[in-house]
């Protein structure tokens, strides 16, 4: 399962984690982020102890939705070593995130 990021937690485990982290940044009256939301899941389930995968409900957490210039949801931000190495907006199939978050374990 997903992990829930939120404000307090999110340097600990997003910046300070040492393994690759999909963070997924998403509010409940989006229906793009309804569609992408199961899919970020499954992910989650697959990639579980090579990867951390997260959510972060933007209206609950506005600090990190902030500080990362999120304006459009849903918006998959791909972080490695404590920086952002790849992002995705909007609502794509599986195999471009779990594309995407193959290039970061490589």
């Amino acid at each position: 399962m997903a992990l829930e990021i939120t404000d307090a937690n999110f340097e600990e485990v997003v910046l300070k984690s040492d393994k690759p982290v999909l963070v997924d940044f998403w509010a409940e009256w989006c229906g793009p982020c309804r569609m992408v939301g199961p899919v970020v899941e499954e992910i989650a389930k697959e990639y579980d102890g090579k990867a951390i995968i997260g959510k972060v409900n933007v209206d609950n957490n506005p600090g990190v939705s902030m500080k990362f210039g999120i304006r459009n949801i849903p918006a998959l931000l791909y972080f490695k070593d404590g920086q952002i190495v790849d992002k995705q907006i909007g609502a794509v199939p599986k195999s471009v995130l779990a594309g995407k978050l193959d290039k970061q374990l490589a």
